[in-house]
């Protein structure tokens, strides 16, 4: 158990408030960003063609807008992630979540992870922060420590667990050794699974500073939700 004593606001500010599903209804997106503006949530995060919607509905909150790119599987061209970032941006989005070429992680090709992760940073460099996908129930640790330090060398701002559609999700062990990699430069998301305020309270403990979950309104209220 943890020994971290957050309020409910101060919880609220660490979580980006997710709805990734494929069926997600306008009326879904907009309900998010609204309990955002309610709970001072750090950001919403919806898929791209989500964006300007919730861009819209949020203008003047201060509440900030995620996205995904190459999601889920990070299989994807890096000039197409690098596009769907960029257009996203100029939709609204003021942070970009990629997923890791994990395939090309655990061929070997260091150099082409790093290049990956480059052309996005290069693609959002002053418009939104970029927070890189491990996959990390796909990941040994020594892949998760090179991954981490790649993605600091390519201009990443934080490293991620998981897409919450992968193997696994988010563990304290896996935020406590990402932090140790990227030291106090960096943030570290804990995502996939996080779905109570005491698990919340365990990846913070850890090392994390940004929570990914669809249950972001019954982690800071003490409920168990479901989802993401």
């Amino acid at each position: 158990m943890s020994s971290l004593n957050l309020t409910p606001e101060e919880m609220a500010a660490m979580i980006d408030h997710t709805i990734l599903k494929a069926d997600a209804t306008k009326d879904e997106v907009l309900k998010i960003c609204r309990e955002a503006k309610q709970y001072k949530f750090a950001t919403v995060c919806v898929n791209a063609g989500w964006v300007k919607t919730a861009a819209d509905e949020l203008e003047g909150s201060g509440i900030g807008i995620t996205t995904v790119v190459g999601f889920p599987l990070g299989a994807t061209s890096t000039a197409s992630k690098a596009a769907e970032a960029r257009f996203a941006t100029e939709d609204g989005a003021t942070e970009v979540d990629m997923v890791l070429n994990i395939g090309l992680l655990k061929s070997g090709d260091l150099e082409g992870v790093q290049r990956d992760v480059e052309g996005v940073a290069a693609a959002v460099k002053g418009r939104a922060a970029l927070k890189v996908i491990l996959e990390t129930g796909l990941l040994t640790d020594e892949e998760k420590v090179v991954a981490c330090e790649l993605c600091k060398k390519a201009g990443a701002d934080f490293v991620k667990t998981s897409t919450g559609f992968g193997k696994g999700g988010a563990t304290a062990e896996d935020i406590a050794l990402m932090r140790r990699t990227v030291g106090s430069g960096l943030g570290v998301k804990a995502s996939g699974g996080v779905r109570d305020r005491e698990t919340a309270l365990l990846m913070i403990a850890a090392g994390a500073n940004r929570i990914g979950a669809s249950s972001g309104i019954a982690i800071v209220s003490g409920g168990k939700g479901e989802g993401y």
